[in-house]
């Protein structure tokens, strides 16, 4: 099985509209990968709370199945924990999942 996690960072609104989100919106419908995780972390947890057109990009990217995830201690230094929640992200230390993905047959890719 062909897994990918794609870690989310950049508080930027240009990467995550013409690369993360892009790219994570069309990863399962093409059949790019047979799994695939995104995770929110850092500015990004801040920018995704602010953001209502990331929102609508994000929730297009659910729809298609990728699982999504923050990191709770970010989310929660921003306030932002519930707000991310309601939108169907799940938070979480994320730094299980990236230690899993690193040691095991996931590919990694960060932005």
């Amino acid at each position: 099985m062909d897994k990918l996690l794609i870690v989310w960072s950049s508080g930027e609104v240009e990467v995550a509209k013409k690369m993360v989100l892009l790219y994570s919106s069309v990863i399962l419908p093409r059949g790019y990968w047979d799994r695939a995780h995104l995770m929110i972390w850092g500015p990004s947890v801040k920018l995704l709370a602010e953001n209502k057109e990331l929102q609508e990009m994000l929730a297009k990217v659910r729809e298609t199945g990728v699982e999504l995830s923050c990191c709770v201690v970010c989310s929660d230094d921003y306030g932002v924990t519930e707000q991310l929640e309601a939108m169907g992200v799940e938070a979480t230390h994320t730094g299980e999942l990236m230690t899993e993905a690193l040691k095991t047959d996931w590919k990694v890719v960060t932005f």
